[in-house]
């Protein structure tokens, strides 16, 4: 795979070799470890930030274009999205909430709000169709030009908490809305196919929502659009003197996400994906760390600008975790971040010789010695100096991810495929009870992913991609063949190992594309995978652990409403500063 994936940006030097670039880059051993992956943050191209860059540079419009909503939450609303020469709508469909069915789960039947991203003008007679078709859910279907259906709750007592406090003419309690950040929190966005929605790799090629995870962002930000402009509406409807959220608390609140062990069988499912995403993060650090800083220092000074944010923001936050490392211990290790980068501000200003890429060489002194959750930080915040190169890399997260096989091949290429990729699984330990405990399955009632002892569910059918004992059984069947005898003779053989060995094949050349784990092992923590669909390629701030698989936290936390979009609005709006009292 080629690393000159677009121009150099920033500093005075010319655009770094791809041989350079590489040794920057961490190796599938450093970065594949579910602890390491876990520690990834939120940055530039995370897909709820890269969403927010391009709505700040194209200074996106939306609009309301209805809202008949009465005072029990219950009507419908409409927004018009433009992007350029793109237009999109999103009705939206309000509900009085009600503990009746109401889940966050799959299981859910009842919920606060529910709304579709729709491409063009939608017309009245599409909008009742979808109000129709939406609840049905898996029985719906959805209306040509449909590309998300999505649904969402209140946070009822922080919703009504903010509502009380508007409408009786005051700014609601900080330090209440502060505990979580959101007034509701998303619980489901389906596209890509699912309910008849529009295939992403249908998008036409200059569809500004054809990258990955874009569409589905966009909802997301269009649920939080919405829950402010209802406890608006709301709050007016109980008090002509009601007041309105103050800018830097709209600002403050996101909207809330909640994911399980799904995410789990999400990654085995989208090999591509992951390793596409990991690959630009670590391209664009890369592309960072060798930037050489121009005679003004601007970059190093950036850099120190953008820590300070960010540990206010870890001393400010007011969440309780249980697993996941505390806020105040990452501020103290970005506090040790921030005195090297002054240092190295100050000997750059002095015109003093440093080292010929400076921030490698800052990066490479903290390895070890700081927090891998504040390393990842420090990995995000210089991404932040390469701002155009970030965008063009996630340009790229356009991916078919069928995997083909490649039936010529001769069985000994395919065990130096296997010995070159997954080495990593030859060194576990997988016989013993404790590495065989569990298995994954999906709930007859709740139809959710599961992961349960083996001996408690001993029916169930194995939804888990069990990596490292396919590999080496795969392995140990390949030994006994002749080396030139074709993978397609092989299968003719052995037809057990048609799925291990066309994935084998297809991804072979990709480095990132599986967690270095077994999970099925009483060691493996589901919620280091979670954590990092959630936190480094969602983008979302805040996570919470419960239980070691589920995780909650906060999206848009601190982005630009839609006047200030369409205004111009600041592009380091993430790690917002508590709002003053």
């Amino acid at each position: 795979m080629s690393l000159a994936l677009s121009p150099s940006a920033g500093g005075t030097a010319p655009g770094p070799d791809p041989h350079s670039l590489f040794r920057l880059m961490r190796t599938p051993a450093e970065l594949m470890i579910p602890e390491r992956l876990a520690s990834i943050q939120p940055s530039r191209v995370s897909a709820s930030r890269a969403l927010m860059s391009r709505a700040i540079r194209g200074r996106w419009t939306i609009t309301c274009t209805g809202f008949d909503i009465d005072e029990r939450g219950r009507g419908t609303a409409g927004y018009r999205i433009d992007i350029g020469g793109w237009r999109f709508s999103f009705p939206v469909f309000s509900f009085e909430p009600s503990n009746q069915g109401r889940s966050g789960r799959i299981i859910g039947r009842s919920w606060d709000m529910m709304g579709a991203l729709v491409e063009g003008d939608i017309s009245p007679a599409d909008v009742e169709r979808t109000r129709i078709e939406l609840p049905k859910l898996y029985e719906g279907r959805a209306t040509p030009g449909t590309l998300i259906w999505c649904r969402s709750n209140r946070s009822q007592r922080l919703f009504d908490h903010a509502l009380q406090s508007l409408a009786a003419g005051r700014q609601p309690d900080v330090a209440e809305l502060g505990q979580i950040c959101y007034l509701m929190r998303n619980t489901g966005l389906d596209g890509n196919g699912t309910f008849g929605t529009k295939s992403f790799l249908a998008f036409e090629k200059d569809h500004p929502l054809r990258w990955s995870l874009s569409a589905q962002m966009l909802c997301a930000y269009m649920m939080r659009v919405f829950a402010q402009d209802l406890l608006h509406h709301l709050a007016r409807m109980a008090s002509p003197q009601a007041a309105t959220l103050a800018p830097d608390l709209a600002r403050y609140l996101g909207v809330g996400n909640g994911s399980a062990l799904g995410l789990m069988l999400f990654v085995n499912n989208h090999p591509r994906l992951i390793d596409r995403w990991l690959w630009i993060r670590e391209e664009a650090i890369a592309r960072a760390k060798c930037l050489v800083p121009g005679p003004d220092a601007a970059e190093a000074a950036t850099l120190l600008r953008l820590l300070d944010k960010a540990i206010l923001f870890r001393r400010q936050d007011r969440v309780v975790y249980e697993a996941i490392t505390p806020s105040d211990v990452v501020a103290a290790d970005l506090a040790i971040v921030r005195e090297q980068v002054e240092r190295l501000l100050a000997r750059l200003r002095q015109g003093e010789t440093v080292a010929g890429h400076p921030f490698a060489d800052l990066c490479a002194s903290l390895d070890g010695r700081i927090h891998p959750d504040a390393m990842e930080t420090l990995h995000s915040l210089l991404i932040e100096l390469v701002p155009d190169v970030a965008d063009a890399l996630v340009e790229t997260l356009v991916i078919d991810e069928e995997l083909t096989a490649r039936p010529e091949m001769p069985v000994g290429r395919l065990r130096e495929i296997i010995r070159g990729q997954y080495g990593w699984a030859f060194g576990l330990d997988l016989e013993s009870d404790t590495a065989r405990r569990y298995v994954w399955y999906k709930s007859v009632t709740a139809e959710e992913p599961r992961r349960g002892p083996r001996d408690e569910v001993a029916d169930a059918v194995n939804l888990g991609l069990d990596l490292p004992r396919l590999i080496v059984r795969l392995d140990a069947d390949l030994a006994a063949q002749d080396p030139k005898q074709s993978t397609a003779r092989f299968l003719l053989a052995h037809p057990n190992h048609r799925a291990i060995v066309t994935r084998v094949q297809a991804l072979a050349g990709l480095p990132y594309h599986s967690p270095h784990a077994d999970i099925m092992s009483e060691g493996f923590v589901p919620a280091h995978i979670t954590r990092l669909l959630n936190v480094g390629i969602h983008g979302i701030d805040k996570t919470r652990d419960f239980l070691n698989r589920n995780l909650r936290g906060v999206l848009y936390h601190g982005a630009p409403t839609p006047a200030e979009l369409a205004a111009g609005a600041d592009e380091t709006w993430f790690y917002p500063a508590e709002p003053l009292s």
